[in-house]
């Protein structure tokens, strides 16, 4: 007990010091396209807090710095909406607490526990590591035999490696506790469950969700402290595929937002990732972040195509074809790199290049700032979930159906759903 209130006094002050050097008055700005084609190099160059590029426009997260560099340079932009900090977010949530219905870390963690408790044959609860601030980060492993290790098609799903994306906690929270409750009544989820290992890590970031949500609503990195009066490294610019390719993908700079660290794998949450990487043989990766409502997949380090596009992309359609027949919202799938949003030393690039696996970043809604940005409405999680409900357990389904082929990432094994689809419960 007495460790744990050291502890927390720690926390509590080192964090007031995070607080008092980010609560500066920050924006969220829009530009147009055109401008940045003008400028050439000019805006990539800044290490912006991008969010998404849509309709000709790109969003960003600005600081009171980062105006000026803008100004400084002559590129026009349009403030969209202003930071929002707790005391000015409770209208967002409607139930207890300042993150309403979306989990806190130890919400999460009791109800992962709960779920492997009532659901002791199909799901264990694993900590695959600790964050910066000794949190564990926790695996929900779903299976028929969970107990045992068998000869079956792994598949991974992770959430919220950025902060701010609450969201991205509960889809792949939502998903695990959909196979469990649906198994003994759902012959297509028995199925599935019984021929594949499946494993959900719903909160890479445990540190900064919490940060989020008790002091600053749109804080993206982890709690590193940098050494310099900054704090915070970009979990997904900090995978070794490419790490520090250049500075357009990534920053050097420790008060970017897109900040990639000393080195790769340098910070202990995405050590965890890799650790759980090199103990199993995942055939696909999902991860969840938002906003900007598509499905991205590699490469995102250069506008290039890989040489599996042609699989890649028809995985990502066929996923984005299944989303949007359950409410009618639209995830467009692309090549993460081939737009401006340029990344290096991320998730998806380093499954595939160096796993060789079918990898998706899928950015939830909404699709605008002018519709919510990061702030998804407490109600809008269980639709947002039902969305993507199809696209993940077709995926898993492609595992399942590959898993035996010598030549499993050939473009044409793209595969049709079943005629019995797999259906919302």
């Amino acid at each position: 007990m007495k460790k744990i209130l050291t502890i927390s006094i720690l926390a509590f002050f080192i964090l007031g010091h995070v607080h008092a050097q980010y609560r500066a008055d920050r924006k969220i700005i829009r530009i147009d396209k055109h401008q940045e084609i003008k400028k050439g190099k000019e805006l990539q160059a800044l290490n912006l807090d991008l969010l998404m590029e849509k309709d000709g426009k790109i969003y960003i997260v600005a600081s009171p710095q980062d105006l000026a560099s803008l100004e400084a340079k002559n590129i026009p932009y349009h403030i969209e909406h202003r930071a929002l900090y707790p005391e000015e977010q409770r209208r967002y949530s409607i139930q207890s607490g300042v993150n309403g219905a979306f989990h806190s870390y130890p919400e999460l963690e009791r109800d992962l526990m709960a779920l492997a408790d009532s659901y002791p044959e199909l799901a264990q609860v694993m900590d695959i590591g600790d964050s910066l601030e000794k949190r564990n980060i926790y695996a929900l492993r779903i299976s028929g035999n969970v107990g045992l290790q068998e000869n079956e098609p792994s598949v991974i799903f992770l959430g919220c490696h950025h902060a701010r994306e609450w969201i991205s906690v509960e889809v792949p929270y939502l998903l695990g506790k959909y196979l469990v409750e649906n198994y003994s009544s759902d012959p297509e989820v028995k199925r599935l469950v019984d021929n594949s290992d499946i494993w959900i890590v719903p909160l890479v970031n445990p540190d900064g969700l919490e940060y989020s949500i008790h002091f600053y609503r749109y804080w993206r990195k982890n709690m590193r402290n940098n050494g310099d009066g900054t704090y915070g490294v970009d979990l997904n610019r900090n995978y070794g595929y490419r790490w520090g390719w250049d500075n357009e993908g990534s920053s050097p700079n420790t008060a970017s937002e897109v900040y990639r660290g000393t080195g790769p794998f340098t910070e202990p949450e995405i050590q965890a990732v890799r650790s759980l990487f090199e103990q199993q043989d995942f055939q696909a990766l999902v991860t969840y972040h938002n906003y900007s409502q598509v499905i991205l997949y590699p490469w995102g380090y250069t506008e290039e195509a890989s040489d599996q596009e042609g699989l890649l992309s028809a995985l990502g359609n066929e996923m984005s074809r299944l989303m949007e027949q359950v409410s009618g919202r639209y995830y467009a799938a692309e090549r993460a790199g081939a737009g401006f949003y340029l990344t290096n030393g991320d998730t998806t690039d380093w499954s595939f290049g160096v796993y060789g696996i079918p990898s998706f970043t899928i950015e939830l809604p909404p699709d605008s700032s002018i519709t919510g940005e990061f702030f998804n409405a407490e109600s809008d999680i269980q639709p947002i979930f039902d969305e993507n409900l199809p696209a993940a357990l077709y995926l898993i389904d492609w595992c399942i159906q590959t898993h035996s082929s010598p030549s499993r990432f050939s473009s044409s094994q793209a595969l049709q759903p079943k005629q019995k689809r797999l259906l919302l419960k």
